[in-house]
């Protein structure tokens, strides 16, 4: 029953993600990290990228940043994380969240301009959820957006999002990865 469940919560999560904000190119953007180094989207092209929108003292942010390490590691070069932040997080903020949670993704810094693009924000709807993450394709298409509630649970907080990304992963790509996990 419980397996059930699981999945049912699963399909309806997968169901709800291809919405107005997935099916389109990924727009660009250039962005500096904690580091000050700057980070096109261009140049993670033939990788899988994630890109998450969080907030440092979002509670669901911190245990999705875990899982996004643990991703990031399990898929080795086939996954990119990238998570965004914008004001009030600064880069005193952002160091002491790294540290604390021992994550090695990258956290970059935008103004608000990149979130408005991604998440279509308006006058109207000027603000969003977080975390909010988009899977973007090696080609440089969102192919999924998810935002966070309770039926998506699995995939901000267990093993879910596991399997949305092994639909945009070759199989050989998976093969490799799961060789480097194991050290085999």
């Amino acid at each position: 029953m419980r397996r059930l469940l699981g999945l049912l919560v699963l399909t309806s999560a997968v169901a709800l993600s291809a919405g107005e904000l997935s099916n389109r190119r990924a727009p660009g953007f250039s962005l500096p990290d904690v580091e000050l180094i700057q980070h096109d989207l261009y140049d993670y092209r033939g990788k899988v990228v994630i890109l998450n929108f969080m907030k440092t003292e979002c509670p669901h942010c911190k245990v999705f940043s875990k899982v996004l390490d643990e991703v990031e590691k399990h898929y080795g070069g086939a996954v990119k994380v990238l998570s965004v932040v914008h004001p009030p997080d600064s880069q005193a903020k952002v160091q002491r969240y790294i540290a604390e949670n021992s994550i090695s993704t990258k956290i970059l810094f935008d103004s608000g301009q990149v979130a408005a693009s991604y998440l279509k924000l308006t006058p109207q709807n000027p603000s969003f959820a977080t975390p909010y993450f988009f899977v973007i394709d090696q080609e440089g298409m969102i192919r999924e957006d998810y935002g966070y509630e309770p039926l998506a649970r699995r995939i901000f907080e267990g093993d879910a999002i596991y399997s949305i990304l092994n639909r945009y992963i070759a199989p050989t790509e998976l093969a490799r990865s799961a060789t480097a996990a194991t050290g085999d």
